[in-house]
Formats: C-alpha cells, sequence, structure tokens
C-alpha cells in the first residue's frame, strides 16, 4: 500500500464520507462562498479523494481557503459532505506537521474583538485534536 492510499484510506475513514455518490452536479461547489479564492472546488475535491489524489490536496492552498460554512454539504442532492473531506484532508496535514496543538490556556492570547466567538470554537475543535 502507497502512502497515498494509507492517506486516502484516512481521510475516508475519518470523514465518514462515501465519495462514490457524487454525481459531479457541481451544486456544492456553486453555493461555495470561497469557490474564486479556491484553486480546487469543492466537487472537484470529492473526485479527487475518491481518485486518490492525496498528495495534490494536501499541498493546494484551497485547502485552508474552506471556510467550513457547510453550505456545500446543504446543497448537495446526495448527501455527500465535501466540507468534510476538506476537513480530514486538513487534518492529515495538520498532523504530519506536528501543529495539531491549540490547547485551551492559549485562547486568550488569540482573543481579537472582531475575531467571531465561532472561529475560536472551531479553531479549538480542530487543532486539538
Amino acid at each position: 500500500m502507497t502512502a497515498n492510499q494509507r492517506d486516502q484510506e484516512q481521510v475516508l475513514r475519518s470523514s465518514g464520507v462515501d465519495v462514490r455518490k457524487c454525481m459531479r452536479c457541481g451544486k456544492c461547489s456553486a453555493t461555495c462562498p470561497s469557490y474564486d479564492e479556491m484553486e480546487y472546488h469543492p466537487h472537484q475535491f470529492v473526485y479527487m479523494v475518491e481518485k486518490g489524489q492525496i498528495d495534490r490536496l494536501m499541498a493546494s492552498p484551497s485547502l485552508f481557503k474552506c471556510l467550513s460554512c457547510y453550505a456545500c454539504i446543504e446543497r448537495c442532492p446526495r448527501g455527500v459532505e465535501p466540507a468534510k473531506l476538506v476537513e480530514a484532508v486538513r487534518l492529515l496535514v495538520i498532523r504530519q506537521q506536528g501543529q495539531n496543538h491549540l490547547k485551551p490556556d492559549a485562547i486568550p492570547a488569540l482573543l481579537d474583538e472582531d475575531l467571531p466567538q465561532q472561529a475560536i470554537v472551531t479553531a479549538l475543535r480542530k487543532y486539538s485534536k
């Protein structure tokens, strides 16, 4: 088993998404508020995970352009969850870099009056694993 296959298996397992359900209609991409900023759009992301192109996704800046707003999930007629795949690949990258270490004690230093509280909770959820 190659490293890419292992990564693909890990992404599919941790996301719980069945990429084979995707019919590539593009509705998820059409509703994405980050569409213009992304190299790979949500429907392309699903396809690339299905084809095992995890290394290309891990190197893409699109990975951190996703807002995790779940608009793509709400719009999908087949129940595919592209945002969960993005988060699974993002988590894979973070774990390989050894940077998944946000601790609750570090939060006060990160606070900004313009920063929404939801962003802080989301960051803690994502990076404390």
